[in-house]
């Protein structure tokens, strides 16, 4: 990842970042529901998470069974199905509702000889509360400047991650691809080291631990805190309810050089944890 690839980070407000946040998240589960409708399963539940497109400036699915995808163009809080060389159809979901969402969606896979009733299967997983879930609309134009960011950080940490991991592939570590798990919205990829050991390389736009962004190397089984060495200064360790080193938002976009910084906390956090656990 070059210097330029880098977007820069601004710093939002973390209440008006984490409402975007949670509408995108919202939002891309309607790409989780096609994957989970359309692609063939596998074992991992790995059929539905999802990819970064730079170009698209969101996520998209793996293919379909007809070779489309679906994606989520952060900036505008916008589907996008993808079909080939065919114009893509879109749908703004600014002022609708989830149920406009669906009308729309089942309308196109239906037009595709897909049936539209697998959309409704139930989720397998809880989503956080927010008022979409009721029937909400979504509200991208209150949201567009914190929307633009969030899609700055995913970029960002796709990158970043990504760089890390073929840097991680290459001396011969278990460490696959970097996806988005549309459950918690997290970027990953996690190292397996054999005997129940492994090393999580990831990125979290926000949860309950943190209300803001945040790049983690997190580390199971955990270990000793003798065995933990100091990391850089944007870094600490964080030891409720799992082990990792963290970098948040906050001191990130303070950081006089955004994308070395993070480059160096990522990669010495990985040396940290890799040491922790031979």
């Amino acid at each position: 990842m070059s210097k330029l690839d880098w977007h820069p980070l601004r710093g939002i407000d973390q209440g008006r970042l984490g409402e975007a946040r949670l509408q995108a998240h919202y939002a891309a589960q309607w790409l989780a529901r096609t994957a989970r409708g359309y692609i063939p399963p596998r074992p991992d539940d790995s059929h539905t998470n999802l990819g970064w497109d730079e170009t698209l400036g969101g996520m998209t699915t793996h293919a379909l069974k007809n070779g489309a995808c679906l994606g989520l163009k952060f900036s505008e809080l916008t589907l996008v199905l993808q079909d080939g060389g065919k114009p893509a159809q879109t749908l703004q979901l600014d002022g609708c509702a989830d149920a406009d969402a669906r009308v729309w969606l089942g309308g196109l896979m239906s037009a595709k000889g897909f049936d539209a009733k697998a959309l409704d299967a139930a989720s397998p997983y809880e989503m956080p509360a927010h008022a979409i879930a009721t029937g909400a609309r979504y509200t991208h134009k209150a949201l567009a400047d914190a929307l633009g960011e969030l899609a700055a950080w995913y970029a960002n940490a796709n990158g970043a991650l990504g760089g890390l991991q073929k840097e991680l592939a290459a001396r011969k570590l278990d460490a696959p691809v970097v996806r988005c798990w549309p459950h918690h919205f997290d970027l990953d990829t996690l190292i397996s080291l054999g005997n129940d050991r492994s090393v999580g390389v990831g990125f979290s736009p926000g949860d309950e631990y943190y209300h803001e962004p945040y790049f983690y190397i997190s580390v199971y089984p955990e270990p000793d805190a003798a065995a933990l060495a100091s990391l850089p200064a944007i870094g600490h360790w964080h030891k409720q309810d799992f082990t990792a080193a963290v970098a948040t938002a906050g001191k990130i976009v303070k950081a006089a050089d955004q994308k070395a910084e993070t480059g160096a906390f990522l990669r010495a956090a990985v040396e940290c944890a890799l040491k922790a656990l031979r």
